[in-house]
């Protein structure tokens, strides 16, 4: 039997979204679907390539731009005519999974807002931006193994802290943070000391997923000098369970704001990779912030040629992110150490005064785009839950 799948005309994953996920019915495996609309279409079910019967996405990523586009256009035949009804499963029916196996993960530091409004906490008597920050994408190396799915619960994690006296101490953070962020995932590697050119960008890059890197800011800020993040980044990070492929944001593709000075002939390319994706970072279910994406400074494509600038080699799966997504204004801060600023301004969350993140409490971060015709597509959510640290 085959079935004709109804999409509502205001819904945020149409026909010109079709993101890609690993979900499983009940009592049955994992394998790869594209959601449209409340359902998911088993591709295993409907299309013959076994990389559809995998549990993650990084077969058919490997397969290269080229297959991407061929899957994404009989997917669109399918559902303008009619699916197999037992490849035809309600969202609310599925399990979902982390859709990629992370080979590498590596973030980044790319809103001029974020790093300036850092700045002015950390370094108040200097200026905001140190030298190197406009001339490159400043970035650390991540954790693999600690990137988790949406909905994942987050331990609160321990580490050495600063004391009042300058002398460290050893336990649960208390300045615990979010930054709400934008991922991008490698589909086709590239090999060991040969850097991918700024305009090869999308015949790499299989997508985009929402991102919160969780931070410990107190175990941050004693551990960072002199090499940067470690242990305060390195507990958690988690991702959305949907993935948007690169061709689903064209219409959300935009100049970036003025680079001053020039970025140098490797960071220069021709295309136009700044992406006018507007972000929304909810608080125990209160809206609390609006993070533009718009107002980046550095692009992913200027990202990816960074981070190959050197040889480095990538691989299918790897993850990199954006850093901090952050606007000039108060209410569109993406991460709730700007939104406090440093404690010393407390947010009001369901009527109480809120600095940093208590047991218990969660946050969803949600993500919308332009798409064609005056429509927008959504980017589904990355959620998550804090829970006490499991020792005192």
């Amino acid at each position: 039997m085959k079935t004709r799948i109804e999409v509502p005309d205001d819904t945020l994953f149409g026909p010109d979204n079709l993101p890609y996920g690993v979900f499983a019915p009940e009592g049955q495996g994992f394998r790869v679907g594209v959601r449209i609309g409340e359902h998911v279409i088993d591709l295993a079910a409907t299309l013959a390539d076994p990389v559809f019967a995998e549990p993650n996405l990084n077969a058919f990523m490997a397969q290269g731009p080229r297959r991407w586009r061929e899957v994404r256009d009989r997917i669109r035949e399918l559902i303008d005519n009619e699916v197999s009804t037992a490849a035809v499963h309600l969202l609310s029916d599925v399990y979902t999974k982390l859709p990629v196996r992370v080979a590498d993960y590596v973030d980044f530091y790319a809103s001029i807002d974020h790093a300036t409004n850092l700045g002015k906490l950390f370094r108040p008597d200097s200026e905001p931006l140190l030298p190197n920050w406009r001339h490159l994408p400043v970035g650390y190396h991540g954790r693999a193994g600690t990137v988790v799915v949406s909905g994942t619960d987050i331990v609160r994690p321990h580490g050495q802290r600063r004391t009042a006296s300058g002398t460290p101490d050893f336990g649960p953070s208390q300045r615990l943070d979010i930054e709400a962020e934008l991922g991008f995932l490698v589909g086709v590697g590239s090999e060991l000391g040969t850097p991918i050119d700024i305009d090869q960008f999308a015949e790499h890059v299989f997508g985009v997923a929402l991102v919160n890197d969780w931070s410990a800011r107190d175990i941050q800020a004693w551990e960072y000098q002199p090499l940067g993040p470690f242990l305060g980044k390195s507990f958690a990070t988690s991702q959305s369970d949907w993935v948007t492929p690169l061709a689903a944001l064209n219409a959300a593709r935009m100049p970036l704001p003025e680079q001053a000075p020039e970025p140098m002939p490797y960071l220069h390319g021709s295309q136009p990779w700044g992406l006018d994706i507007d972000l929304a970072v909810h608080w125990n279910g209160e809206t609390v912030s609006h993070p533009p994406y718009s107002r980046m400074y550095w692009s992913p494509a200027q990202m990816l040629a960074h981070l190959t600038s050197n040889g480095a080699a990538t691989r299918t799966g790897d993850l990199y992110a954006s850093g901090t997504i952050s606007g000039p204004a108060p209410d569109q801060r993406g991460s709730f150490i700007e939104l406090s600023w440093g404690g010393a301004e407390p947010v009001m969350v369901n009527g109480l005064r809120r600095t940093f993140l208590e047991d218990g409490d969660e946050v969803v971060i949600t993500a919308s785009a332009p798409g064609p015709d005056a429509r927008r597509i959504g980017l589904g959510e990355v959620r998550g839950r804090i829970r006490p640290a499991r020792w005192a």
